[in-house]
């Protein structure tokens, strides 16, 4: 199934693609494809470094003839968005990615494919192996845990590089040229709670919401997609407030950088409401199914009758905490005033879990303004606070400042109208990219992030336009024989 990804043109891409997504490496357990970095410069006899929290730096020197142009930084992260089907078996911690063509598309079998930013990588590894392809002096810098903590990006010391332009190999669409980005920060809330027993004449339901599109929690946050947390609590808050519903436990999304797909709630109701429970809450589903019938088409609400509980959640707390996650906002909270349709300010409620006496509600609040940022952060700490959880903010970073006047910029734009017959769209995305936090040790270098299209990125719909690889690899190639002079 990976050969016919291997036969796909260009070759050297996809083929170091394919090594790529036969190595596991989930964020935070990048041990593997660390190592296997290591050994593919090694093997090249190329300079390697690892640095003290695992980034991989490659050094090559300039092609002949090009040594008197400026020193570049290649930059990919090696980590993926592990994100699969629920009825796929798949374990991301041991297995290879099970890739297949699709027409114009490469897909994986019920998971997330890594394009994201494995195509990055594999073009960095496929010209740092090169022996035809006219270059400057390149650093290639392939950092770790990127998609849940940045901590590559942020460990990244000065004075690790010597490049003058960054150009980073982790943006979505390849009629864009970006020059700026989002930062985020990590709002989680938490608190526990007293269980009751299960009273008498009780009846219990697993309530599972799933079907929908999911996708990246900034790239597509502007989209009206559903947000399976919300839309659980929204059942469950009617639940309590007509029939006295109580929940034993909620499982909803799993990825700060994920919009939730999936939730499943186990909850009871008294029997003596189960006949008029049932009629309301299907009419709830009918509601919430014709809202999202144009953005989620295979949207699916089941509630089945199951097995009761051991217990719940005294009432005192699971009204605050329904009421809080009502209150939280989630999606786009602010549109940029200085860029046309770009989201300035937006928040993902990722994850909600409750079981066992604890609740934990963790969110991903983006901004390209800091202010806005932690304006936003401080609303939804607001919220969860007024039910006693203890809120937390972690793993914040800053967004990366437009610079209109880029050196870089002015090399690619020509470039990529010559190539293509119109300009492309220079833009900031609300994506979390990595060069604003590089840019706080490497102040002064000229930083560029572009790429190939990919789709639905963050789920397990993830794919990759074959036309657009190859109109990528063209671009790149002329890119690098058009570095500036030193």
């Amino acid at each position: 199934m990976n050969q016919e990804v291997r036969n796909l043109e260009p070759k050297q891409l996809w083929n170091k693609f394919a090594d790529l997504n036969a190595v596991p490496r989930p964020s935070k357990k990048e041990e593997k494809v660390i190592a296997f970095m290591m050994d593919f410069g090694k093997k090249l006899g190329l300079e390697t470094i690892k640095d003290h929290v695992g980034n991989v730096i490659i050094k090559k020197p300039a092609t002949v003839g090009m040594e008197n142009r400026k020193t570049i930084v290649m930059q990919s992260h090696l980590d993926m968005v592990h994100q699969k089907n629920n009825d796929t078996v798949f374990d991301f911690d041991n297995q290879g990615i099970e890739m297949y063509v699709d027409g114009d598309w490469v897909r994986a079998k019920g998971t997330t494919l890594g394009a994201d930013n494995g195509l990055g990588v594999a073009t960095i590894m496929a010209i740092l192996e090169s022996t035809d392809i006219p270059h400057p002096a390149i650093e290639a810098l392939f950092t770790i845990d990127e998609e849940t903590g940045m901590t590559g990006a942020m460990g990244l010391q000065g004075g690790m590089l010597e490049g003058e332009i960054l150009l980073n190999l982790d943006t979505e669409e390849d009629d864009e040229i970006d020059i700026g980005c989002a930062g985020g920060v990590d709002v989680t809330a938490t608190r526990t709670y007293n269980t009751e027993e299960v009273p008498e004449n009780a009846v219990g339901y697993t309530i599972t919401v799933k079907g929908l599109s999911g996708g990246h929690s900034g790239m597509d946050i502007h989209k009206g997609l559903g947000n399976a947390n919300k839309i659980m609590n929204r059942l469950l808050f009617d639940g309590f407030e007509n029939f006295g519903l109580q929940i034993a436990e909620i499982n909803g999304g799993s990825l700060r950088n994920a919009i939730p797909r999936e939730s499943v709630a186990k909850v009871i109701i008294s029997d003596i409401f189960k006949e008029a429970f049932h009629t309301e809450i299907q009419e709830s589903i009918s509601d919430i199914k014709t809202e999202f019938k144009t953005t989620e088409p295979k949207l699916e609400i089941l509630i089945e009758e199951t097995p009761l509980p051991d217990s719940v959640m005294e009432l005192g707390v699971q009204e605050g905490l329904l009421r809080a996650i009502y209150a939280a906002h989630n999606g786009v909270y602010r549109m940029s005033p200085d860029f046309e349709d770009l989201v300035e300010t937006s928040n993902n409620i990722a994850k909600i879990t409750v079981k066992n006496g604890e609740i934990s509600v963790q969110c991903l609040t983006r901004s390209s303004v800091e202010s806005s940022k932690f304006d936003l952060a401080n609303s939804l700490r607001s919220a969860f606070e007024l039910f006693g959880a203890e809120v937390t903010f972690s793993g914040s970073y800053p967004g990366w400042t437009p610079n209109a006047k880029s050196e870089i910029l002015d090399v690619l734009v020509p470039i990529y109208e010559k190539q293509n017959g119109s300009k492309p769209n220079v833009v900031a995305c609300h994506a979390g990219l990595e060069c604003g936090i590089l840019g706080t040790n490497y102040p002064d270098m000229d930083m560029i992030s572009f790429g190939p299209t990919i789709k639905g990125a963050h789920s397990p719909d993830e794919r990759a336009s074959i036309s657009s690889a190859q109109k990528y690899w063209k671009f790149i190639l002329e890119i690098l024989q058009n570095i500036p002079l030193k």
